[in-house]
């Protein structure tokens, strides 16, 4: 087994809106972090993206695109809105980027699973609009084109219908999806909301900045790091589950 089999058993691909370097704020100073303005910037470019090109008036597309076609096809769109944000395409394994998108490789016999957060921040600065409404629909494209089913998808939005996502309930949803899921699942996680960046505190990273999640009580609770979703999400997942990640911050 290869060292990076060891670090992540599992088979993981995330798609991030942005590179490193691109996230939407730099919160080394958490006393005086206040959220961004979303004024000219992607909350929830990416993710309205994907499903222009992936589901668009809620039908797949014709022809299989590759992962390929998928990512060029969402920087066309990205740039054609003005977005500055470059979208990329990481692996745990080697992937041959020229075969058919897919969220349920033909490996995976098992469970569909999925867990969506989309984060507004209601009534706070920095308050974005797209988020719920681009994981409703996402939803909707996961239970319609690959057959996701309702009992076996997490939503997490700060609407006061679904399970606020706060960073408790967000690293605990983490938790529960990754001991429910077994050899043979495909799961998919999703994220849109605010991302920042936090002075690392490790000495892991080579720019000297985790790149953080923001959930909804960030001021009270604090950011959810790189290094959090490493330790929470990816490093525990059993080896034999495919695991897609959206990370639209």
């Amino acid at each position: 087994m290869s060292s990076i089999e060891e670090a992540i058993p599992a088979n993981v691909r995330m798609i991030s809106g942005c590179r490193d370097e691109q996230t939407s704020a730099d919160v080394s100073n958490v006393s005086t972090f206040s959220l961004p303005d979303p004024a000219g910037r992607a909350g929830g470019a990416c993710t309205s993206g994907l499903l222009k090109i992936l589901y668009a008036d809620q039908h797949k597309p014709d022809e299989d695109l590759s992962f390929q076609e998928v990512l060029l096809k969402l920087r066309d769109v990205m740039s054609s809105g003005r977005f500055t944000q470059i979208p990329q395409l990481t692996s745990s394994r080697p992937t041959d980027v020229k075969t058919p998108f897919t969220l349920v490789p033909d490996e995976c016999t098992g469970t569909k699973r999925a867990l969506l957060i989309g984060i507004n921040y209601i009534g706070q600065q920095g308050q974005l609009s797209g988020c719920h409404n681009d994981v409703l629909n996402m939803v909707e494209y996961l239970k319609d084109v690959w057959g996701f089913e309702d009992e076996n998808i997490t939503i997490l939005l700060d609407d006061g219908e679904h399970t606020n996502p706060s960073r408790n309930n967000i690293l605990n949803a983490y938790r529960r999806i990754v001991a429910e899921s077994q050899p043979g699942d495909a799961v998919y996680c999703h994220y849109s909301g605010h991302g920042g960046r936090l002075r690392d505190d490790d000495g892991d990273e080579k720019d000297g900045y985790d790149e953080t999640l923001v959930p909804v009580d960030y001021q009270q609770a604090g950011q959810i790091r790189d290094d959090d979703l490493y330790s929470i999400l990816v490093g525990p997942m059993k080896a034999g589950v495919v695991l897609t990640c959206v990370m639209d911050c």
